[in-house]
């Protein structure tokens, strides 16, 4: 080992120099990289390590990657494979050099082949591999020849090889696998990297369509040929444990992948149309971070309310809207704000949808006769002080719900109506008794989810006339807005060119107060409840609340006219 790398390693790296010695002569005797022993060893984390490298070998160091743009010449010239297999990213161009990003100092090779890709120089940038992993993802991600790549060397006998065990594969683990195999890894991969929760694969009569749900949009993506089409769906069946010789009647399956170190649930649904089966993969991430009430979008006003009924120890919590409008994510931010040692809290869901520590989840299982009547049964019997039920839809559900409440439960569930003073009127309607929903009810929360303008490529501009027509028609006057210039999403590839990154909820808080209480003792209608909560400053509707949110620049008059509906005052 040289000197000097050796004394950086003492004082930069904190190592003494009988590790040091060690280290050189491991790597020596067993041919592995001295970088890569550092760190599996211990000695250094790989930030550590990038950094003295760099000083030794005179490369920058770059520990954050979020903010860098993969330039088109070298998504279009390097093979995704050979981008991911040696962790190498551009970062720029600049007067025909390219900046590229590697996590592997030491390894000049497969520099000199990318130099050779890109007839251009190279200039060497150290980053962290997962930064360089998750850029790559990004850069490729809607780049339609990875299907092709993938499908290189698939042969007619290959589409027959799908009876193979496939219990917690990992997706990240493709490099033995067929061809085919790793085309339906590729897509789920993908899909998850994108943040998708849906993957559809849509037979056309000339081509089997992949297309993602991301922040609620579908989006087309890759295009396999048509003459794979039969093989893809099998090997999806077969991964869902489905029958792969009925094609004639719709059918359900589950399957789970690994990513890494997260697991992945992945419910699947297969229908036969005009040009063969149409398959829907809903993806649900088990790793996925478990949001804060702080975090979900409700404003000062709203969080107030939701904080206060949370704490109350007894009483029915709803939460309504309709699929897909983050009702479960509300009710788990609230839940982990309970969660503390000197609580016992259940929940029973179908399916449970996020692992929560500290927290008792059952999921139903009808064929077994695990109902949610059946399981909040048995959950009385478990000494509860919180349960959660995934949702209302009968009337012996609502009424073990309510029941438990008046016996000094807290409860939370979600329901399946248009907005928050309908959540009080469906009770009655599925046969709960005025009296007894009125006294157990504490709050009925609407929500509906909007899209988020994109950070990247946000901008403020003059409205023209299409948007100041919107914005009459919702009552916003330009007085409003700072400079009078309205923010909006220009398009980028961080967005899809969308304009938008990610979702956040409208919030439409009922309390059920006195007035309320006598109204659905005598049956009121929702459309009467709704109007005098809201003549009596008692009811912010969802509309009201995505203006706020136009107002502070979250998101855009399209979306809140896309998803919220006028109110009837």
């Amino acid at each position: 080992m040289d000197k000097p790398l050796a004394d950086l390693l003492v004082t930069e790296g904190g190592m003494s120099a009988d590790d040091v010695r060690d280290c050189a002569a491991l790597a020596e005797d067993s041919g592995h990289g001295l970088d890569r022993l550092l760190v599996t060893k211990g000695f250094l984390t790989e930030q550590q390590m990038l950094k003295i490298m760099g000083q030794y070998l005179l490369f920058p160091f770059q520990g954050d990657l979020r903010d860098a743009d993969v330039p088109t010449p070298f998504v279009d010239k390097v093979p995704v494979h050979f981008a991911r297999t040696f962790n190498l990213v551009g970062l720029e161009q600049v007067n025909g050099t390219m900046r590229v990003a590697t996590c592997a100092p030491f390894e000049l090779h497969p520099i000199d082949d990318l130099a050779s890709m890109l007839d251009a120089e190279v200039d060497v940038v150290l980053a962290p591999k997962a930064e360089i992993t998750s850029l790559i993802n990004r850069a490729y991600k809607t780049k339609a020849d990875v299907v092709d790549e993938t499908l290189k060397g698939l042969e007619d006998e290959d589409l027959i090889k799908l009876d193979v065990d496939d219990d917690n594969e990992d997706l990240l683990d493709s490099s033995a696998k067929a061809p085919l195999i790793k085309l339906v890894n590729m897509i789920l991969f993908q899909s998850l990297k994108m943040r998708a929760s849906d993957v559809h694969v849509q037979p056309y009569p000339d081509r089997l369509q992949v297309r993602y749900r991301i922040d609620g949009i579908l989006y087309d993506m890759e295009a396999p040929p048509k003459k794979y089409q039969d093989a893809i769906i099998s090997r999806i069946k077969v991964m869902g444990k489905m029958d792969i010789a009925e094609r004639r009647l719709p059918q359900d399956g589950r399957a789970t992948l690994r990513m890494g170190d997260n697991d992945v649930d992945v419910r699947i649904s297969s229908i036969p149309t005009t040009y063969g089966e149409r398959i829907v993969m809903r993806l649900l991430d088990k790793s996925a971070r478990v949001y804060r009430l702080s975090e979900i979008g409700l404003d000062a006003h709203n969080e107030a309310i939701l904080r206060k009924y949370v704490g109350y120890t007894h009483g029915v919590i709803f939460v309504t809207g309709p699929t897909g409008s983050g009702k479960t994510t509300t009710l788990y931010a609230a839940l982990t704000e309970l969660n503390t040692n000197e609580k016992n809290i259940l929940t029973i869901e179908d399916p449970v949808e996020y692992n929560l520590a500290g927290i008792s989840q059952v999921q139903v299982n009808a064929k077994k006769g695990l109902t949610f009547a059946a399981g909040l049964r048995s959950f009385l019997r478990q000494d509860p002080d919180i349960m959660m039920i995934g949702e209302v839809r009968d009337q012996e559900t609502a009424d073990i719900a309510i029941r438990s409440s008046l016996t000094g439960h807290l409860v939370l569930s979600t329901l399946h109506t248009n907005d928050a003073a309908s959540a009080v009127t469906r009770m009655l309607d599925i046969g709960v008794e005025p009296y007894l929903a009125a006294t157990s009810v504490l709050v009925c929360i609407a929500q509906r989810l909007v899209r988020v303008i994109c950070p990247k490529c946000k901008e403020l501009i003059a409205p023209d006339k299409e948007v100041k027509a919107m914005l009459d028609s919702l009552d916003l006057s330009l007085d409003e807005f700072d400079g009078g210039k309205v923010a909006r999403g220009r398009g980028c590839d961080y967005c899809f060119e969308s304009g938008y990154v990610d979702r956040t909820a409208l919030y439409e808080m009922l309390p059920i107060d006195e007035p309320i209480r006598v109204q659905v003792m005598e049956r009121a209608g929702a459309s009467i409840i709704k109007r005098d909560a809201i003549r009596r400053g008692n009811l912010r509707t969802l509309r009201m609340d995505g203006l706020n949110k136009v107002r502070q620049g979250v998101t855009t008059v399209d979306e809140i006219l896309r998803v919220t509906q006028k109110d009837e005052v």
